[in-house]
């Protein structure tokens, strides 16, 4: 996994870690947060390797799924996105509406 896939993966979880199950904040942030290993992790909370690399995938696979439905970060880019054209005068009201309409 590249940063810029890293740095999402931490945006959907600031957005969506709530709606994760307490155990799966818990390996999200042993993982991403504090940098811990499979195995570190593995033999903190008394599991096997293959269940924290199985919990790890959905996860991901849960805070994608969030995004997918409900594109609070991709609403939250667009608008950070015109925000900075408007402020540098780049951008006219009929490209906001069509910038819009892709969401």
């Amino acid at each position: 996994m590249n940063l810029e896939d890293k740095m999402k993966l931490n945006k959907l979880f600031d957005i969506y870690g709530e709606l994760l199950t307490v155990k799966q904040r818990e390996y999200y942030e042993y993982y991403y947060l504090k940098d811990y290993s499979l195995s570190e992790i593995s033999e903190y909370l008394e599991v096997s390797r293959n269940a924290v690399h199985v919990q790890l995938k959905n996860v991901i696979k849960h805070l994608e799924n969030y995004e997918d439905k409900l594109m609070v970060l991709k609403k939250k880019d667009l608008a950070a996105k015109i925000s900075r054209k408007i402020e540098n005068n780049d951008i006219s009201f009929e490209d906001i509406k069509k910038e819009l309409e892709k969401v």
